[in-house]
């Protein structure tokens, strides 16, 4: 047997419960990892509570993981991992390999259905597994204390800047400085990008602007918005609030995008005009595949891009899910392994 010492949620909505459960045979193409760290997302909050009508019980949550290496099933040995290593584990846990979205490389979008960690048992948990290919190398540059959520949080606002290759050059605008938000006004600073926010906590300016934005502006405020009319060649949208959106729209330049990372529940309402005069879009993406991964751990160590976060030993996960429930994080939480 291989028993696994987790915190698992019995039914929707309940505190976590230490649950052992036994893993079996390590499958061919799996890798075991041995949890060190575990972010904290709001997704794992959605999953715990059936939000999204598709959790099954026992569950355990967790799927911003840095640990090591612990073992490598029979397929998974000679692609570049070895015991000990330390690696990172995100949102996906599995893909199929052979549909047409994985073979072009684009394994977050599986044919099949790509399997999310939460689903798959995940890094709540003294180990966990999942297929090789979404078993992330980490560069020893990294912060290992803060990098768990760069592996959903933060590839989630770096694909927007890959998809619309942002260079030093670029006019760039975020829409929320939270737990997303303050990743992507990181990476776009170490990018050397011109960055806007836009929040609507006044009391974050001083913090947001060490963070690296160049200017902060009132979400709140109609005057302040209209004067950035033609401004952004990209304004990334990271809350799940409806906002009035078409003074963001507006201040697209021409050929300008508008990307939502935040699951807004409202349809965007948006004149056909908006988009035709000027070649403005709009798009959306989820988080991203295996090579993506790699290249954001890759950077955020070079540059050393690290998540604010707030640690807690993985004991006190009850406190530490409400301490992010009460919109108390500042900006992301972190469990440290303490079995």
């Amino acid at each position: 047997m291989s028993i696994i010492k987790s915190y698992a949620a019995k039914q929707a909505g309940s505190d976590l419960e230490v649950w052992e459960y036994d893993a079996g045979e390590l499958k061919p193409e799996d890798v075991e990892v041995l949890v060190d760290y575990c972010g904290i997302c709001h997704s794992d909050l959605s999953m715990i509570d059936n939000e999204w009508g598709m959790s099954s019980y026992p569950l355990v949550a967790g799927h911003e993981i840095i640990g090591r290496v612990a073992a490598l099933g029979e397929a998974a040995q000679n692609k570049g991992l070895k015991v000990g290593q330390r690696v990172g584990v995100g949102w996906t846990a599995r893909s199929c390999g052979h549909c047409d979205a994985c073979i072009s490389g684009n394994q977050i979008n599986c044919l099949e259905g790509s399997v999310p960690t939460i689903m798959n048992r995940g890094g709540f948990a003294d180990k966990l597994r999942a297929d090789w290919q979404w078993i992330i190398p980490l560069p020893e540059s990294i912060d290992i204390e803060t990098a768990g959520p760069l592996l959903c949080g933060g590839i989630t606002v770096f694909k927007p800047l890959l998809l619309n290759n942002v260079t030093a050059t670029s006019r760039v605008g975020v829409i929320g400085i939270g737990g997303l938000g303050h990743i992507a006004i990181k990476l776009l600073h170490a990018m050397g990008a011109e960055v806007t926010a836009f929040s609507s906590n006044p009391a974050k300016e001083k913090e947001v602007l060490a963070m690296g934005a160049d200017r902060v502006v009132n979400s709140r405020d109609p005057e302040a918005l209209k004067t950035l009319a033609g401004q952004f060649d990209l304004i990334i949208n990271t809350v799940s609030v409806d906002l009035d959106w078409q003074p963001y729209f507006e201040a697209l330049a021409y050929g300008g995008n508008f990307h939502t990372v935040g699951a807004v529940m409202k349809p965007l309402q948006v004149p056909a005009f908006t988009l035709i005069g000027g070649d403005r879009s709009i798009s959306g993406s989820a988080t991203g595949n295996p090579a993506e991964l790699r290249k954001l751990m890759k950077f955020a160590g070079r540059t050393k891009v690290a998540p604010t976060t707030e640690m807690f030993p993985m004991s006190q996960i009850n406190e530490a899910l409400k301490h992010v429930r009460d919109g108390k994080a500042r900006y992301r939480v972190v469990l440290k392994a303490d079995f």
